[in-house]
């Protein structure tokens, strides 16, 4: 049932010592060097059986592994050990012999190997072969959280329930492959914690550290330890529809929550614009993982409503993913190594140089994927100094691969990203993408038989959101792909004439506007681009007229406020003339409006006549006087469009119109409220115009007194008008706590090339 086998000496030793923690009852100090005396592990006691039987005194714990899949043990293989169990029983340090294998073991066998056992002076042997500890495995869900590589060593529905097997299969079926590689980090130990007790985390490290490792970790575990069904999804907009109020144990799990490559501002507008449900998906005891790329996520922090979703600002659900300890690493890559696709051979001539690469500062888990796959190392020569080159190098390495790769095979990876890393399956061309696969001097049959020869190794195939996609196997392929395009002028044009103008958007800068890891559109290309986006009316993620419109026109719009330069602004709005006039009457929640992104980008680079920012100051300056929104007073940037004269005009308006009816538009607010907003979030614009006031007239004992009043008004609004009550249980994923080790000398390595 479980490929045992293929464990390892090290971490079946592992498996061994907690099932005698977790099965036998055992606290068991460990021996894990080569000068072990004959022994894996002790303990001291008495260890009562579930016969009632007990047994007392010095217990020895042996480990035997073999890689040999399906093999028999026999006498001979514990030769050594006999006489090792001798010179234990002389010094009084064995009564009882546990002997442990994932070798299977006859019942002729085991009489006479207790014969030889009592024969060297052990009182009791008991023994275990591979049958016994995978009905351990199959029967202790914790047993299988403190060795979690056994997800992946066997068939997870004989593992899973049959109701989480079917609901996870999708997702969970097409990374056995990681899991069985997985290693228990300390920053996995932490993200456990944090969802158990917050119910949700967000993972976030540097590209290929391995975030996407520990959330499959995460989801594997809550859909085998409490029944969870696990939704992979890409968006938020996707989280809301696919929630189900009447199921309270799902897990969302979004990866790369703000953009796969790069920060994607639309992606966290749409976490703003969903996070009051988001407050009450997780208060019905469902939970939430997220992962991105450090430096996205230190971008989109400062888009994102903290105030609105404090988790964001609890140090204990942001898990940072960095340094791995030593030990780590080393089991990363043997996992990798031994379970890669490298012969023997190419394992026997790497492993003297394998602890170096282990503790080489710029190793990521990702440098173990690439060097047990034989596609990135078939001409890597093996020394010391052309490995730590591998690892140190590893972008440059990267992009040589891709440079390196065949015409139809270059072209499919063009396909992907021109799709935004999410290529749909079956593939369909639209008539851009195929004139762009005839200028890169290919075709559609050509890059699906590329496609497949990528598979595993820069290309898989994934299901995610109940779609099915090609993607690149990691997103630093994508990021190596990226480096081509900018260093190609005319491989630059295919993708801005071949790629859909929406994906497009989120990918690429016009002028370098310092987002990482975008593509910088050069000034020969902007009037390419510009008739592009002119003709660009409705967007594919929505399926109502209206609602396409709203969707183009709000990509459109965030595209021009974060990510061109002055001199591609001047040539959009000379195409687009009444693109000003359509952005200074902006609708209501301000906070959350394009227009004014836009308006206020103008502004700054003196692109927005003077008579457009008169009626555009005169729309916000009337909101906040009549309570609705306070924008224009709390943040600077929109401020800075008034000129001195109106915004003292402004300030005078609100003390003397809105501050006497102030009981007035609270009430109001309070009335709009819909019966599933969160009372907090949904006062939050009212609790805006409070803060504005007070920071208007600073000085005002009258005013400030008003102003606490309202608030305490408001709270009292909010105890009385409760959320859903948290229908939240505690969930705790079991993590077993690394084992003691007393002076290893045995390399992990040892047995990485048998």
């Amino acid at each position: 049932m479980f490929n045992l086998h293929t464990l390892g000496w090290h971490s079946f030793q592992q498996l061994c010592l907690s099932v005698s923690r977790e099965v036998l009852g055992q606290t068991v100090q460990s021996f894990l060097d080569t000068n072990d005396g004959g022994r894996d592990g002790a303990f001291s006691g008495i260890w009562s059986q579930q016969n009632g039987e007990s047994l007392s005194g010095r217990f020895v714990i042996q480990c035997k592994f073999t890689a040999r899949a399906g093999y028999a043990l026999t006498p001979s293989d514990l030769e050594e050990e006999f006489s090792k169990v001798r010179r234990l029983v002389d010094k009084s340090e064995c009564d009882v012999y546990i002997l442990m294998t994932n070798a299977g073991v006859s019942g002729a066998t085991e009489l006479k190997l207790k014969e030889k056992f009592n024969e060297a002076g052990v009182k009791d042997i008991r023994i275990f072969g591979v049958t016994w500890l995978e009905n351990q495995i199959r029967e202790s869900k914790r047993l299988r959280m403190m060795v979690p590589r056994v997800y992946g060593l066997g068939d997870l529905s004989q593992i899973l329930d049959e109701r989480a097997y079917a609901q996870a299969a999708a997702v969970l079926e097409s990374m056995r492959e990681d899991l069985a590689k997985v290693v228990l980090t300390e920053s996995y130990r932490k993200a456990a914690k944090a969802l158990d007790v917050y119910r949700f985390v967000l993972i976030v490290g540097e590209p290929a550290s391995g975030k996407t490792t520990i959330a499959s970790l995460l989801a594997m575990s809550s859909a085998d330890q409490w029944g969870a069904s696990v939704v992979k999804l890409a968006t938020p907009q996707s989280v809301v529809e696919r929630w189900n109020p009447h199921e309270k144990s799902q897990l969302f799990w979004i990866d790369d929550a703000f953009g796969v490559t790069q920060y994607e501002s639309p992606l966290v507008s749409g976490w703003n614009h969903i996070l009051n449900e988001v407050k009450t998906i997780l208060r019905q005891g469902n939970r939430v993982v997220m992962t991105s790329r450090d430096y996205i996520y230190n971008r989109a922090r400062k888009e994102l409503k903290e105030g609105v979703f404090p988790l964001f600002q609890e140090s204990q659900v942001v898990i940072d993913v960095h340094d791995l300890s030593v030990d780590e690493r080393r089991q990363i890559l043997y996992n990798h190594l031994k379970l890669g696709r490298q012969s023997p051979k190419f394992r026997a001539a790497v492993k003297p140089y394998l602890d170096s690469v282990a503790k080489h500062n710029r190793f990521i888990p990702e440098i173990a994927r690439r060097l047990a796959d034989p596609f990135f190392t078939k001409n890597l020569y093996l020394s010391e100094w052309s490995l730590a080159n591998f690892v140190d190098k590893r972008e440059q390495f990267l992009m040589d691969i891709c440079k390196e790769l065949d015409t139809d095979s270059k072209a499919a990876l063009a396909l992907i990203y021109m799709s935004n890393g999410r290529l749909p399956s079956p593939i369909s061309l639209i008539p851009v993408e195929d004139e762009a696969l005839r200028r890169l001097h290919s075709n559609l049959g050509a890059c699906i038989a590329a496609l497949e020869a990528l598979r595993g190794s820069l290309a898989v195939y994934a299901t995610s959101d109940g779609e099915s996609f090609w993607t690149f196997k990691h997103p630093t392929i994508g990021d190596a792909y990226s480096a081509m395009l900018r260093e190609s002028p005319e491989l630059l044009g295919i993708y801005v004439r071949g790629s859909d103008i929406e994906k497009l958007m989120r990918q690429i800068t016009c002028g370098d506007m310092g987002i990482d890891n975008a593509v910088v559109l050069p000034s020969s290309l902007f009037a390419l681009l510009i008739e592009r986006l002119v003709a660009f009316k409705s967007s594919s993620a929505y399926k109502t007229e209206w609602m396409s419109g709203w969707g183009a026109r709000r990509e459109l719009l965030g595209f021009l406020a974060r990510r061109c330069n002055k001199q591609f602004l001047e040539a959009y709005l000379a195409a687009d003339r009444k693109l000003i006039e359509s952005i200074v009457e902006p609708m209501l929640y301000l906070d959350f409006s394009v227009e004014i992104d836009l308006a206020i980008r103008l502004f700054k680079l003196d692109l927005l006549p003077e008579d457009r920012r008169r009626t555009l100051a005169e729309n916000v300056s009337k909101y906040a006087c009549d309570g609705d929104d306070a924008r224009v007073l709390s943040d600077p940037e929109l401020r800075s469009l008034l000129n001195d004269k109106e915004l003292s005009r402004l300030r005078e308006a609100v003390r003397t119109k809105v501050l006497p009816r102030i009981e007035e538009v609270r009430l109001e607010h309070q009335a709009n409220r819909a019966p599933d907003d969160d009372p907090e979030w949904h006062m939050r614009r009212f609790t805006q115009l409070l803060s504005a006031i007070t920071e208007s007239y600073p000085q005002s004992r009258r005013i400030s007194n008003i102003v606490k009043r309202e608030r305490l008004q408001v709270q009292e609004w909010i105890d009385e008008n409760p959320t859903e009550a948290d229908s939240s249980t505690s969930r705790e994923i079991t993590v077993d706590e690394p084992s003691v080790s007393n002076g290893v000398s045995r390399s992990i390595f040892d047995d990485v090339d048998e």
